[in-house]
């Protein structure tokens, strides 16, 4: 065996492995470099239309952009959102709120699964305090719990409770930023002088009568005179909802 040209080629096939090696390092930075440079000419873009249009951004927008696919799930039988219960032991809604309590209010109120909800301020309105079911972290803004209040005490609620099934059958994907929904919707939607109050993001889809039911990741945008938008985070479809009297009859038709 020429041991000579063996160790030629070994030394050969080193230098090869590391050239290559050494592109696909270079490749990754560059092109993390290119997907940093296009987020910040976005901002600078979503900045510029924000002041051109005279547009208030009150929430600061997050920054996470997970990686996420759609849901089915199905309703709960045992939960009946068009009934009114009525609570054994009234409480302050206050005490949920406050995390000092709150682990010892939620084992006295006999709201079941009550904690796999999340307040919602945006929806909720003086005497009705509605919580979204959340799933992996995020809210379902189809999915209420609706709590109501009578002389500062909650005595009565409807529930809506769905079991998730599924995280679909595509695979996950990287969701457009927060940013991105915004100029979106301050590029074609948004009137000069619109005050945004809140950007948030869960799942939200159409409610259809039918036992499996679907939804996407959404990017919740809130304005102040209570229209709200829900941009796909996927592909950045958006659907609007008027204002906060026509989501309120909406929530309560579920």
């Amino acid at each position: 065996m020429n041991w000579g040209r063996a160790k030629t080629i070994l030394i050969l096939s080193f230098f090869f492995l590391n050239v290559v090696l050494g592109y696909l390092v270079w490749a990754g930075k560059e092109k993390q470099t290119e997907l940093a440079t296009d987020m910040s000419s976005v901002l600078q873009e979503t900045n510029k239309l924000l002041k051109d249009k005279n547009i208030q951004l009150n929430h600061e927008l997050p920054k996470e952009t997970p990686r996420l696919r759609e849901i089915t799930f199905k309703f709960a039988e045992t939960y009946k959102p068009d009934i009114m219960l009525q609570l054994r032991y009234p409480f302050k809604f206050t005490n949920l709120l406050n995390r000092s309590t709150a682990k010892e209010e939620l084992s006295k109120i006999d709201i079941p699964q009550l904690e796999s909800y999340q307040y919602d301020p945006v929806v909720s309105t003086k005497g009705m305090y509605v919580l979204n079911q959340v799933y992996n972290g995020y809210p379902m803004f189809d999915v209420q719990l609706k709590m109501y209040e009578n002389d500062t005490l909650i005595t009565s609620y409807r529930q809506t409770y769905v079991e998730v099934e599924s995280g679909g059958e595509d695979k996950e994907q990287k969701v457009i930023h927060a940013y991105t929904a915004v100029r979106s919707l301050v590029d074609k939607f948004l009137l000069d002088g619109t005050v945004i109050t809140d950007v948030r993001l869960g799942y939200h889809g159409q409610l259809f009568d039918s036992q499996t039911q679907y939804m996407v990741p959404n990017w919740r945008v809130s304005i102040d005179n209570g229209d709200i938008y829900y941009v796909h985070a996927f592909n950045g479809a958006v659907e609007m909802l008027t204002n906060t009297t026509e989501v309120q009859s909406l929530l309560k038709k579920k």
